[in-house]
């Protein structure tokens, strides 16, 4: 656990420094749809809970980092890298996006791998795989706060589980700056 708040503390302080940077002239359309340079906070769903920082790179391109994990076990966790293309739906503050990245999980062998468990006995496995991400997102206006709801199906490259439906799905809400 250690070593996620070192990664996630990481991802921050370059966050944080890249925010030094000039904001892109970009505006899509009569809004922008960089309501903000970088967003830090939380991902939710009844299965999984995670942090995220998302990160505007220049006008409409984001990239987003994940460091998720599951509730009933947290021994398990996932490291995601994601791209996404941002673009106004038409009302100041909501942009809908779609992307894609990798990931990389570090799983329990009995949570997601049985056969190897009783075959190998305890442990864990990683297992990198490719995700997508298909989402709508809205930045208040004169609250700093940005939630937002997606779809992040993936494929696991490694193990018999390539597909894992309850953790596909999430709401953000993060603290923009």
């Amino acid at each position: 656990m250690k070593k996620v708040v070192l990664l996630f503390s990481l991802f921050a302080v370059l966050a944080i420094q890249a925010n030094a940077q000039k904001k892109s002239s970009y505006r899509g359309g009569s809004y922008g749809v960089e309501n903000y340079n970088t967003a830090l906070g939380i991902r939710l769903n009844p299965w999984m809970v995670g942090f995220t920082i998302k990160h505007f790179i220049q006008g409409p391109h984001a990239i987003e980092g994940l460091v998720t994990t599951n509730v009933s076990n947290r021994t398990n966790v996932t490291f995601t890298g994601l791209y996404e293309y941002h673009w106004n739906v038409g009302m100041q503050g909501m942009n809908l996006y779609a992307g894609g990245g990798v990931h990389l999980s570090i799983l329990d062998r009995l949570d997601y791998d049985e056969d190897k468990f009783h075959e190998k006995g305890k442990g864990t496995y990683a297992t990198p795989g490719l995700d997508g991400i298909i989402g709508i997102e809205y930045t208040f206006k004169k609250f700093p706060l940005n939630i937002s709801a997606d779809l992040k199906p993936f494929v696991n490259f490694v193990g018999p589980t390539s597909y894992m439906g309850e953790e596909i799905g999430g709401v953000s809400a993060r603290f923009a700056f």
